[in-house]
């Protein structure tokens, strides 16, 4: 009879255990997922608390009423609140927790919410340096707009590979011009008479990086002529590199995948039966009429 019993007890905790994946697998599909109705939801859903965040990001910076400024910071809370729901949920829903931590997407959502939490946890009074730094990390949240562009699947999947490269230039220069902004905006609003707002800063950055160079407005910070000297590069090395993913999917379109046996040539045209490199001739399936 306790045999029995024995039995029972452990097959009742194998199928908890089972209802347990079940929901955890299902969490970690509805994360991922950007094709089913529900899917969709939560991404829409993403997506609007991540321009809820950067709207409220740079309305702060304009002088507004303090009733507002007081509605803002409700808005914050409550936006930073779900991010903190969706942390938890990738985090519960991942196959392997501690490499889930370590992703780079992880920990931009940690960087979304860290800001928020030092400023109701910790004195705005208080003079610490690493809080500080914290709270610069604000301008950082915009990255959350990366995990919709990581995946070809963007937008629901009914964008081509050659539209999705293009929005990823875009978003990518509009990472840019907003970090560079929100940082500038950070160091130079204090001493600079010409930084009052994000506007002023973004107007500098614009000027900067497509290199009009007006002069009317210049960092007076040694931090600002870094931030200066960091987006220039920035904009060198990325924009570029999304340039060229562009052009490389132009080029292919209409070619076949082939690899060439003599000189390794991958590229070639649909109704090649030679290398046009070497000469060598080449194999490939397709119909004939």
């Amino acid at each position: 009879m306790p045999k029995k019993k024995s039995n029972i007890h452990k097959k009742t905790a194998s199928q908890q255990a089972t209802k347990q994946n079940s929901f955890r697998e299902l969490i970690k599909f509805y994360m991922i997922d950007c094709k089913s109705p529900m899917g969709k939801l939560v991404d829409i859903f993403i997506i609007l608390l991540n321009l809820i965040i950067c709207f409220i990001f740079v309305l702060e910076t304009y002088p507004i009423a303090e009733s507002t400024r007081a509605l803002l910071w409700k808005i914050e809370i409550i936006t930073v609140i779900f991010f903190i729901v969706e942390y938890l949920a990738r985090l519960y829903g991942a196959r392997d927790r501690f490499k889930h931590v370590k992703d780079i997407y992880s920990i931009i959502d940690l960087l979304a919410i860290l800001p928020t939490l030092s400023l109701i946890f910790i004195p705005a009074t208080l003079n610490i340096g690493f809080v500080r730094i914290i709270r610069v990390f604000r301008v950082f949240r915009i990255f959350r707009f990366l995990r919709f562009t990581a995946d070809p699947n963007f937008f629901f999947g009914r964008v081509t590979l050659m539209l999705f490269n293009i929005l990823r230039l875009a978003i990518t220069i509009l990472l840019i011009f907003f970090v560079s902004s929100g940082l500038f905006y950070h160091v130079e609003s204090q001493i600079n008479p010409e930084i009052n707002t994000f506007g002023d800063a973004f107007y500098f950055t614009v000027v900067t990086l497509t290199t009009v160079g007006f002069g009317d407005i210049i960092p007076l910070s040694e931090a600002g002529r870094w931030i200066t000297v960091l987006m220039i590069i920035s904009a060198i090395i990325l924009i570029p590199w999304h340039a060229g993913q562009i052009v490389k999917q132009w080029r292919s379109v209409g070619k076949k995948e082939a690899t060439c046996p003599t000189c390794g040539l991958t590229q070639h045209d649909e109704d090649a039966s030679h290398c046009k490199a070497c000469g060598t001739v080449i194999f490939q399936k397709y119909g004939g009429t």
